[in-house]
């Protein structure tokens, strides 16, 4: 029997890995024909395809998460029109310009390169290393909440911790956080989820014309008057290049994803981890040091990134199968950091392991720009939350996921206090 994937079926997002293992096992190279993607399953292959920026363009993530999108405008029915002529007349915009602009993720060559110095300003080890009494003040801050009943790791902490930072980073006021949230929320719905069956649907729409104008307004104020924030440097650096405010929308809503949810998902996924696992939990809170060496272990056991998609620039031969120029490739990043010709039990959590080569936040010139953010970011929240951890139990015994082909992360993670 033939092996059937799909990786834009809901039917793998409770639980990924074992049709990973079928994949890597009989099929590592597969052609899937319900989504028109060949996916890419061992860890050797994904570094392959991430690694060979010559034979594999990343323009792909754009068509993808636009839902096919970026080769055409959409149909002009009376809804998108009306909703352009308020982005034009509001924004200064022109809204079908936005499938051109370039976009970090999705860029290739000095395209990439250039936008990648002008944000890079804002995520140099300084400044991240900057950021760490902040982001721990606002974790004990989520965290003392623990003693009010109910406590959601989700609501509570991973998502108030990175959208707090981020948007401070940005500039944001913060009467303006929760629109951040409720944005990224539609933009990963809209991309990568039940949202993707109505892609220009009012509330997308209205979400992204909202978006929109908030961020074109501030970094035109900033271009004028320059503040110590990260829109500031993207906009106003003197003798430097910089983005225009279009560009800055586009970067604005990269970042609501890598920034935000990314985040969100890795300490979510951490804490359902630590509590499937309690004799691993017990081990991190009797030797907290061992919380750098968890996180990149909950990076590899549950990526809170499962795949990025690649187009194929010539024809290219992998373990043996030939994949046509022009095709589009989705290297599993799931399925490479369970690979067992990689990883030694790749199904058991070892908070203990040193993960070497895991692909969590991906490889190559794409690595994720916010790694280290991220990774401050959990330290500080699980430094928080571990030691209150082992007196807590889950409030429900089931933990509901995401829905998003693209994040993998709990959608809440309620805990109260043990008998």
């Amino acid at each position: 029997m033939s092996v059937s994937f799909d990786p834009f079926s809901p039917a793998w997002r409770e639980d990924p890995y074992p049709k990973y293992r079928e994949l890597r096992d009989r099929a590592p190279v597969h052609w899937s024909p319900e989504a028109g993607i060949w996916c890419v399953s061992r860890w050797e292959d994904v570094m392959l395809v991430l690694k060979s920026h010559d034979e594999f363009s990343s323009r792909a993530m754009l068509t993808m998460l636009m839902n096919g999108g970026l080769d055409g405008l959409p149909p002009l029915t009376p809804r998108l029109l009306w909703f352009a002529a308020r982005i034009l007349l509001t924004a200064r915009l022109n809204p079908f310009a936005f499938p051109k602009v370039p976009s970090l993720i999705a860029a290739d060559g000095a395209r990439h390169d250039r936008l990648r110095a002008v944000v890079n300003r804002g995520f140099t080890p300084r400044q991240i290393a900057a950021w760490e009494g902040r982001a721990r003040e606002i974790a004990g801050d989520c965290v003392a909440k623990l003693g009010s009943g109910v406590f959601d790791v989700v609501e509570d902490l991973s998502i108030p911790l990175p959208v707090t930072v981020i948007a401070e980073m940005l500039g944001i006021e913060p009467e303006r956080r929760r629109d951040f949230k409720r944005w990224s929320d539609v933009v990963i719905d809209n991309a990568t989820g039940a949202g993707r069956a109505d892609p220009f649907g009012p509330k997308v729409l209205e979400t992204f014309r909202e978006m929109t104008n908030y961020v074109v307004r501030i970094a035109r104020q900033r271009r004028k008057r320059p503040a110590d924030d990260l829109i500031s440097q993207l906009v106003a650096a003197p003798g430097g290049e910089t983005l225009r405010p279009i560009e800055v929308v586009q970067f604005v809503t990269l970042l609501l994803v890598a920034g935000n949810e990314t985040t969100t998902n890795l300490i979510g996924n951490a804490a359902t981890a630590l509590l499937d696992h309690p004799e691993q939990l017990a081990r991190v809170a009797a030797d907290p040091g061992l919380i750098p060496s968890l996180i990149e272990e909950t990076l590899r056991f549950d990526a809170p990134v499962q795949l990025v998609f690649r187009e194929a620039l010539a024809d290219v031969e992998i373990a043996g199968v030939c994949i046509p120029k022009g095709a589009t490739v989705a290297p599993l990043l799931g399925s490479a950091n369970r690979d067992e010709r990689r990883f030694e039990r790749p199904d058991d959590f070892d908070v203990a392991r040193n993960p070497q080569g895991h692909v969590g936040f991906g490889f190559g010139v794409h690595f994720c720009l916010g790694a280290s953010l991220a990774r401050l970011e959990a330290k500080v929240a699980l430094e928080a939350l571990v030691p209150e951890l082992t007196r807590l139990r889950r409030a429900e015994a089931r933990v509901p996921r995401i829905d998003s082909f693209l994040v993998r992360g709990p959608r809440r993670l309620a805990l109260r206090t043990a008998a």
